[in-house]
């Protein structure tokens, strides 16, 4: 069963992604803050990061530049609400495989997530 750390610290898209990504049949772990999330990539070892970039504290740009620094392959979807053309491309030099925006389709996240399990999967 693949695993998917979702890192948001609106409660509302994380209870969601937790309640969607589990029906999918996946193991879901959740983080409310970017430290928080750090935390749990290390710790977890999740086959996909699903990656909000406006939180408070650390943002998402941020810990994907710290997850980047350890990893440079992770998977990762970012999810925003507040994405511009220029926060796209700085997140795509860092090999972000998705950029989402939150008013998003569920079945959109569902086809990003198969492709990155796929492409992961057959990469290991």
């Amino acid at each position: 069963m693949a695993k998917i750390l979702v890192i948001d610290d609106e409660q509302g898209i994380r209870d969601l992604l937790d309640t969607l990504l589990q029906r999918k049949g996946y193991d879901v772990v959740l983080a409310a803050s970017g430290q928080k999330g750090l935390e749990l990539l290390r710790r977890e070892q999740p086959d996909v990061i699903v990656l909000d970039l406006k939180m408070p504290g650390m943002d998402g740009l941020t810990v994907l530049q710290q997850i980047r620094s350890f990893d440079s392959k992770k998977p990762v979807i970012i999810l925003t609400g507040a994405g511009t053309p220029e926060t796209e491309q700085k997140v795509r030099a860092l090999g972000v495989a998705e950029f989402v925006k939150k008013e998003f389709s569920l079945h959109r996240l569902g086809d990003a997530l198969k492709r990155l399990l796929v492409t992961s999967n057959s990469s290991t």
